[in-house]
């Protein structure tokens, strides 16, 4: 019985591994991602992350009372900069994780404990439609009405990851997210609408290290509408689905592992002064078929400030 209880767990921990490594990927909502600001701004985020709740397999595995609580931080630095006469903003993020996870096999309680990097990710987005790039002064003058931007996230294949682990916070693969973005102010509301497809390289190292696993795209839809008290003091309600992502072992498709999900939650953005700001969401899984069903809450600061044009 000990011996089926640890030959389970080890397929659990196969399966959470998979779901571990794309948290950070289809499941984001991130409200005014597509927001034009002055030429040469700069923003530093520190960001704490603490997720709970419950990993569903669709009877993948005889695996019940599945349960991850990870706690996330993140430092991520952003930049505007002139496109081609729009818009462009950077990001680079740079995560680290420290995670449990437990189950029940066969009757038996199994834990797993992990600590380290996260892959980094960078995204690079600019508008198409809703201002030109504009410095201090011209942005001053400037009133959003419509927003229609393009943005490209890329995830390398970074994180702690080793191939005789059956768990790993990096996936030893990239990620590729396309995405079309949609804003649209109305007095003190504001109207965000994302749509995008994730794409994923093969891992040719998956455990032990002698498999290929390889993911096929997933599709993302997400939505906000915010209301503004105060400039930079909004509240937004948040919203996601995604699906597809099934994922292939050896070549060996497992249609068990398609995501339909979905998740739901607010966010609040309060200034603490000229350059800083406090950001805390918290949401939760709508539908989940597949994945991770768990609970976020986030908080995140933030410290602005205007660089010397180039």
């Amino acid at each position: 019985m000990r011996c089926l209880a640890a030959a389970l767990w080890a397929i659990v921990l196969l399966f959470v591994g998979c779901l571990v490594a794309s948290t950070c990927h289809a499941q984001d909502l991130a409200p005014r991602a597509y927001i034009i600001t002055p030429l040469h701004s700069n923003a530093l985020n520190l960001t704490y992350s603490y997720l709970d709740g419950s990993l569903i397999f669709d009877g993948t595995v005889p695996i019940t009372d599945a349960k991850a609580r990870v706690n996330l931080s993140a430092i991520t630095f952003s930049h505007s900069l002139n496109f081609f006469g729009r818009t462009a903003l950077l990001n680079a993020t740079l995560p680290y994780g420290v995670g449990n996870f437990r189950g029940t096999v066969a009757d038996a309680e199994a834990n797993a404990y992990r600590s380290g990097l996260l892959s980094s990710s960078f995204r690079f987005s600019v508008n198409l439609k809703g201002g030109p790039a504009m410095n201090v002064q011209q942005y001053a003058k400037w009133r959003q009405k419509t927003i229609i931007g393009v943005s490209i996230k890329v995830v390398p294949s970074t994180g702690q990851y080793n191939p005789t682990k059956l768990i790993n916070y990096g996936s030893n693969r990239w990620a590729f997210k396309p995405e079309l973005g949609y804003s649209r102010r109305m007095g003190r509301w504001m109207l965000d609408a994302y749509g995008g497809v994730w794409f994923f390289t093969m891992n040719h190292e998956f455990f032990p290290g002698t498999n290929t696993q390889s993911q096929s795209p997933t599709g993302s839809f997400e939505g906000h509408l915010s209301y503004d008290f105060k400039p930079r003091w909004w509240v937004s309600l948040d919203g996601n689905y995604w699906f597809g992502g099934t994922t292939s072992l050896n070549d060996v498709q497992n249609e068990a592992t398609v995501q339909k999900n979905s998740r739901i939650g607010v966010t609040a953005s309060i200034p603490l002064s000229k350059h800083q700001t406090i950001k805390v969401s918290y949401n939760n899984g709508a539908y989940i078929r597949y994945g991770g069903n768990y609970q976020n809450i986030s908080v995140s600061w933030q410290y602005s400030w205007l660089g010397r044009p180039n």
